[in-house]
């Protein structure tokens, strides 16, 4: 099953989508999106709650 984690769920604004098929995946890539497009280099534990949340299935 692919899941998707939509940026806009977190940070309001943003259209970026990222979708795998498990959820360490899911996270790597929106870990990548955010340091392209928001220039977040790190992940904190609080942010990595809220992504984790975000992710459902495509």
């Amino acid at each position: 099953m692919t899941l998707e984690l939509r940026c806009g769920d977190v940070v309001g604004g943003c259209d970026g989508v990222v979708a795998a098929e498990s959820r360490e995946e899911v996270l790597r890539l929106a870990s990548a999106h955010a340091a392209d497009a928001h220039g977040l280099t790190e992940i904190d534990a609080s942010t990595r709650s809220a992504l984790e949340a975000a992710i459902h299935p495509a």
